[in-house]
């Protein structure tokens, strides 16, 4: 197997983070996205998604969907399971990452894209050139303004995000988080419970 991938970019640190946590090491090569290499015809002849990261299987199978390949990954490395051992727990870790990425990561995806210089005409990941939109600077805005409430009042009660066992939705909530500093925002003082799951996550991971 071999994964394509850029390491500073928060998807690609998504799937980074999962296998760091098992333990898994694979080939690798870098795709300078700084470059727009994602876009190139050798690299879209791989993926036609245009996205970074990708994971190429050993039979040549491509899968472009960072969610896709933890699954992958999880069923061929099961130790140290990060998507649930159990029906319900497999479930409420789908559930999370879905939201986290409705929520959380898509407004800071939103602000960030949407903003950025460097997105001029690349409004969104992928093979379209998409404009930008400055309306959704401040929908992501909101987005963020009423996820980080939410996630605090969630992990009043509970260890990890998907209950007592670390999980690929807590990695996505770091990677989410670290993504905040691209827009400079911060975790309020106020989120007391978001902010120790913070530093837990961080010493679990090492």
């Amino acid at each position: 197997m071999k994964v394509y991938t850029f390491p500073s970019a928060p998807n690609p640190q998504r799937l980074a983070l999962f296998m760091q946590y098992k333990g898994i090491e694979l080939e690798t090569e870098e795709v300078d996205m700084a470059a727009q290499a994602q876009l190139s015809d050798a690299y879209r002849a791989l993926n036609p998604d245009a996205t970074v990261p990708c994971l190429q299987l050993d039979d040549g199978t491509v899968l472009s969907q960072v969610i896709g390949m933890c699954v992958y990954l999880e069923e061929c490395f099961p130790d140290k399971p990060l998507m649930g051992t159990t029906a319900l727990e497999k479930a409420q870790v789908i559930s999370w990452v879905h939201k986290l990425g409705n929520t959380l990561f898509g407004g800071v995806a939103s602000v960030f894209r949407n903003s950025s210089k460097g997105f001029v005409g690349r409004g969104l990941p992928g093979p379209l050139d998409l404009p930008q939109i400055p309306e959704l600077v401040e929908r992501g805005t909101l987005q963020i303004d009423a996820a980080l409430p939410m996630l605090d009042k969630h992990l009043a009660d509970n260890h990890w995000m998907a209950g007592d066992t670390f999980s690929l939705a807590d990695i996505d909530l770091l990677v989410a988080v670290n993504f905040m500093d691209w827009i400079k925002r911060e975790i309020p003082a106020e989120c007391t419970h978001l902010l120790a799951w913070l530093d837990r996550a961080r010493a679990e991971l090492g």
